[in-house]
């Protein structure tokens, strides 16, 4: 009998392993299997499902706005595209924002934000300084940002105007300044790398040097954004105010769409700058709309923020029985659990058979990002999971 892996096999590109998992339906933090076995999704379509799967506020807004108007372009006026970007910059420090359709092209489209910028205040200035370990996207353009070497190998000769740094080091941000420097965009907290924490003051630094030398200061929130670091974006979270924010993921509580936000004075863009087929069209900014205003309305961070406190104290708790656990790190619902040794995958696979998803961010890490409105109790069980997948692993 054919099997989906088989279809797969045959029709579908080879660019990713996945885990041996057909997930057909999802309700809040659980999905099930083709054989109706049950998982705690600990990885939310990658950050993505911050209020769970099939959540009632999303399902009903995608079923009325299917039901109304799903595509005009950007030609035209849509009410969904409007209601959204106001539910964005009135609960923001920003003023003015553009949507894609991911996170990629919303950080390209800051990008090209920053080198108009550059060209009209810092005479033609256009390279992005971004640091090593993080992850802009899988673009052109994004792989040379994203400072990550075995993204890039096989891409090269990479996108001009990218210097990449290191994460953490404000010194190295400095002397990577120079007359061509127009932005510095960063992750305020590195998913991708690991779930990496900034040293304190860092990025406080970060925005006195691009204040000091008329740079533009990006955050890439496309993962820290609406809600995962336990505030609702994650700049709060750290006391600094970006120029420039990039979102996707959380933002869609399921449906791919991105944006870019900006505040007024470095809002550069012009008609014809910059554009989108798809970007913001009414579906998508409808399931967004219902999403974001959820998840303000009901202190959807706040709920984070305990969950994750209460997620890092029962991972804490399990490091100190098993030796072979080296490190708790996360902010909010973005935790990593760091091991002796590469066994991450190992962990993955045997957590997968107790009916636990997770992602192996690194080969010696597992990353743990569930809905925001994961429970106490989803949390217990996925660490009772996770202890007897650990021990199968590295037995």
């Amino acid at each position: 009998m054919t099997t989906w892996q088989d279809m797969e096999r045959k029709y579908y590109m080879f660019v990713v392993r996945r885990q041996p998992v057909v997930i057909v339906r999802g309700q809040g933090t659980r999905v099930w299997d083709e054989n109706a076995k049950e998982y705690l999704d600990f990885t939310a379509g990658w950050a993505v499902n911050c209020l769970g799967h099939c959540h009632p506020a999303v399902v009903d807004a995608i079923r009325s706005q299917a039901a109304t108007l799903l595509q005009t372009s950007n030609q035209f006026y849509t009410i969904p595209q409007l209601q959204l970007a106001q539910a964005l910059v009135d609960n923001s420090c920003l003023d003015r924002a553009f949507f894609s359709n991911s996170g990629a092209e919303a950080n390209e489209g800051a990008v090209k934000l920053a080198r108009k910028y550059g060209k009209l205040h810092r005479n033609g200035a256009y390279e992005v300084i971004t640091a090593m370990n993080s992850f802009h996207g899988r673009t052109l353009a994004m792989v040379a940002a994203t400072g990550q070497p075995h993204y890039q190998e096989n891409w090269k000769p990479l996108a001009e105007g990218f210097v990449n740094v290191e994460y953490s080091d404000l010194e190295a941000v400095k002397r990577a300044t120079t007359a061509k420097t127009c932005a510095v965009m960063v992750e305020p907290v590195q998913g991708e790398g690991g779930v990496i924490i900034p040293q304190e003051g860092y990025l406080k630094a970060l925005r006195d040097w691009c204040d000091q030398n008329n740079l533009l200061l990006i955050f890439d929130e496309v993962q820290t954004g609406v809600g995962r670091l336990g505030t609702l974006w994650g700049y709060q979270s750290f006391g600094v105010e970006p120029d420039v924010m990039t979102l996707a993921k959380g933002m869609g509580g399921g449906v791919p769409i991105g944006a870019f936000l900006a505040k007024e004075r470095c809002a550069v863009l012009e008609p014809g700058d910059h554009g989108s087929t798809f970007g913001g069209n009414p579906l998508t900014t409808a399931a967004a709309n219902a999403t974001v205003r959820y998840v303000i309305e009901h202190d959807i961070p706040a709920r984070a923020k305990d969950m994750g406190d209460y997620l890092r104290r029962g991972l804490e708790a399990l490091q100190a029985k098993h030796s072979f656990i080296s490190q708790v790190r996360g902010m909010g619902l973005l935790v990593a659990l760091q091991f002796n040794s590469e066994v991450s995958g190992k962990v993955v696979a045997a957590c997968n058979e107790e009916g636990l998803l997770l992602n192996a961010v690194r080969p010696n890490a597992i990353r743990f990002m569930p809905p925001l409105t994961i429970s106490r109790q989803e949390i217990d069980e996925g660490l009772e999971r996770l202890e007897r997948g650990m021990l199968k692993a590295v037995a």
